[in-house]
């Protein structure tokens, strides 16, 4: 139980260490993918480093929410990174906190950042507080169901028994695998707004969504959302190893193959992050009014998925 322990204190730490660099090779990737001059891949934790060392400007009549939103956004990625196997299948934890809670504690650090997104009573804040709650209202029940589809096939809500379950199968294309896995595509970049539901690079105030909610923090409160970002895309990133290429991933109690662990997931995290950077360079960002389609194309998929294995078993 203690090495268990130790084990998932170590990924959770992993992944707030690595969240900022993956997102630097996102960047770079794209930046390559559209001729332009490359930033370096260690430009996030520059950007954080600069952040932190800034002094914060708040509004006189901001709450005590709008100071306390970024720690509890951040602390909630760290909790979902530490849920998710990345590394080792060993999570004494999981019992207490399965695929379910894993949505919740996502739905929770969403709350916070739209309260305090209409805190301070700006109309951008407000805007982006309401779309993003539109996103999640869709989105949520998607990855439901994709995680419901999942659970069917292992019996079980828990993680590292799912990814057991999973990575113990014949290698070949399931129908129902196939379906969850392109509605757990189009969930991920919902919500972590990336093209086509939101462009992260943006500060227009008629498209951007996440972007809007952020507007007023600065200094070591903006270096935590920022950091929270990074997190989260990492986080839906080894989410999406764990349920669709499980292998690699160290069984419980086999610690000698931590290093081939390692090696894969890095291997799968740069396959993964270009692959988004080429998805991105040849999207076009939709019209807010075509998510609620994009989101309704991922639930459909996802329910599809889950009643192709529970009628037909595959």
């Amino acid at each position: 139980m203690s090495t268990g322990i130790l084990l998932q204190l170590a990924q959770t730490l992993l992944a707030i260490l690595l969240a900022p660099l993956l997102m630097g090779w996102v960047n770079q990737c794209r930046a390559w993918l559209q001729g332009r001059s490359a930033p370096p891949i260690t430009q996030p934790y520059r950007t954080l480093k600069k952040l932190f060392h800034k002094d914060a400007v708040i509004a006189h009549h901001a709450s005590p929410l709008f100071r306390f939103a970024p720690y509890m956004i951040f602390a909630c990625m760290a909790l979902a990174a530490g849920i998710v196997p990345t590394l080792a299948n060993d999570l004494p934890f999981s019992p207490a906190a399965d695929a379910i809670a894993l949505v919740g504690i996502f739905a929770l650090a969403r709350v916070f950042q739209a309260l305090a997104a209409m805190d301070i009573g700006t109309g951008f804040g407000s805007l982006g507080a309401r779309r993003e709650m539109l996103v999640s209202f869709l989105a949520e029940p998607a990855l439901l169901m994709v995680f419901f589809t999942a659970s069917l096939i292992s019996q079980s809500t828990e993680l590292p028994v799912i990814v057991e379950t999973l990575a113990l199968r014949h290698f070949a294309i399931y129908p129902s695998l196939a379906f969850a896995a392109v509605a757990f595509w189009m969930i991920s970049v919902a919500e972590n707004a990336r093209i086509p539901v939101d462009n992260p690079g943006t500060h227009l105030e008629l498209t951007m969504i996440h972007e809007a909610m952020i507007l007023e923090y600065s200094a070591r409160h903006l270096a935590l959302i920022e950091w929270a970002v990074a997190l989260k895309l990492f986080t839906y990133s080894a989410l999406g190893i764990a349920l669709f290429l499980p292998w690699g991933i160290a069984p419980p109690g086999n610690i000698a193959a931590l290093p081939l662990a390692l090696a894969a997931m890095v291997l799968k995290l740069l396959a993964g992050g270009a692959v988004l950077a080429l998805l991105e360079t040849v999207s076009a960002k939709q019209r807010l009014f075509r998510v609620p389609e994009f989101l309704g194309t991922a639930f459909l998929l996802a329910v599809l998925g889950m009643l192709i294995h529970f009628l037909l078993e595959v």
